[in-house]
């Protein structure tokens, strides 16, 4: 299975990871290159080496009309008070300063004040595909969730100062571009080193991880390495949280390609995110099964329960028909998710069943390698899901694909897909 590991143990920010994430490619220069394709207005991306304790990686630079302002917002090269500055070590962008009515001593072109509407605008302009669109304003909606839970301000009210701006929209595009170029089977990122101490900014000095940033990391694991800064910035947390598929320690694999995302700051530990491309092999890994009886719930309360639970993201929801005591019929419902996720699925049944209990339990499964990918068809482009391992092969057309070809062209489903 194709899996990338990414290593965060000096915490993760968007232009760190974007780097990292090139650094994986034959070719870097040729994805800075498409970076300036893209339509970003105003805005030349470069990708530069840079040493850290030796090692040699790629930073991630962006000019927005023609300048680079270190730390993306923090410390400005022309001399003048600003109301946004901050201190944290990392001098990359810091993604959860946004104001209300605050003043600013001075106006950039470039660092207006943005709604959701403002960034939906601009990406949708955008030369990259509809699913990286996607992927981006999901960023997005991460970060503005966690800024309305942090401030108290509903989400239609966060207008974005540092986020907001073209050479934060370009590292988290960048991300979102390479993932969708590396495409892996998984993402596994270790514990998020999230540094400690404080930092200063409009509202006051904040405690480290900065309010966005703990929100978005809830049920993540997360450490203070003993660096007194900020290291993980609510772009990066939501960078990994969209991406991630799980959380811990590197997997056996046979890592073919490394790439090394450099900070701009200087510290005793290589001041990077590690990412680490490779082959899993045949798969076998573990997951958490929640069961539950339950006797007194509808079909359709049943229904819509297990809907429920697949939209939160569960590997596998299922009932069964079994009798409870004294002879009663009933549901046998099934939960199947990530270890560290059992919690949120134990919530949401507590929250959409009437059982007062569930039964846990640990369970190795062994998986194909799968992948899905768009074929070209009579009927147009097609998305083909592929498993493989174990001395197997199989594939079949996506089943949304197909019924909407049958719904479109009258023919029925099995001839589209014999077609096929």
């Amino acid at each position: 299975m194709k899996t990338l590991y990414l290593d965060c143990g000096m915490g993760a920010a968007g232009d760190m990871l974007a780097a990292a994430l090139a650094g994986l490619l034959c070719e870097p220069d040729s994805f800075a290159e498409e970076m300036n394709s893209i339509g970003l207005p105003n805005t030349a991306v470069k990708l530069e080496q840079a040493v850290k304790c030796g090692i040699t990686g790629l930073g991630f630079r962006v000019k927005v009309n023609g300048t680079e302002e270190d730390g993306h917002f923090h410390d400005h090269s022309h001399e003048h008070e600003h109301h946004h500055e901050h201190e944290h070590e990392h001098e990359h962008e810091h993604r959860h300063e946004h104001e209300h009515e605050h003043e600013h001593h001075h106006e950039h072109s470039h660092h207006h004040h943005s709604g959701m509407a403002d960034i939906e605008h601009i990406v949708m302009d955008l030369d990259i595909p509809e699913r990286v669109k996607k992927d981006v304003l999901a960023v997005y909606g991460l970060i503005a969730e966690a800024e309305s839970a942090a401030h108290g301000v509903p989400v239609t009210e966060i207008h974005f100062h540092e986020v907001g701006t073209m050479d934060a929209i370009a590292d988290i595009t960048a991300v979102c571009l390479l993932m969708d170029r590396i495409r892996p089977d998984a993402v596994i990122a270790s514990p998020v080193n999230v540094g400690g101490g404080h930092v200063r900014c409009a509202h006051g000095i904040l405690p480290v991880p900065a309010p966005a940033t703990a929100y978005i990391l809830k049920d993540v694991p997360i450490y203070d390495g003993g660096i007194e800064s900020e290291l993980c910035t609510p772009t990066g947390a939501a960078l990994l949280r969209r991406f991630a598929t799980e959380f811990g320690n590197m997997p056996v694999m046979k890592v073919s390609r490394i790439g090394y995302g450099m900070g701009k700051k200087n510290f005793e530990r290589t001041n990077c995110v590690r990412a680490m491309l490779g082959d899993t092999g045949d798969c076998r890994d573990e997951i958490a099964e929640l069961c539950c009886n339950i006797d007194d719930m509808t079909g359709e309360e049943m229904g819509y329960a297990a809907e429920k639970l697949m939209e939160a993201g569960a590997l596998d929801v299922f009932t069964a028909p079994v009798y409870m005591k004294k002879t009663r019929p009933g549901v046998l419902l099934t939960v199947l998710c990530r270890p560290d996720e059992s919690g949120k699925y134990a919530e949401l049944i507590f929250k959409h069943t009437s059982t007062i209990g569930i039964r846990e339990k640990r369970c190795g499964r062994y998986t194909l390698d799968r992948k899905t990918e768009e074929i070209e068809t009579p009927y147009g482009r097609v998305r083909r899901k592929s498993s493989s391992g174990y001395g197997v092969s199989r594939s079949k057309p996506e089943y949304d694909d197909i019924a909407r070809i049958a719904d479109e062209t009258g023919m029925s489903y099995m001839e589209i897909e014999e077609d096929i």
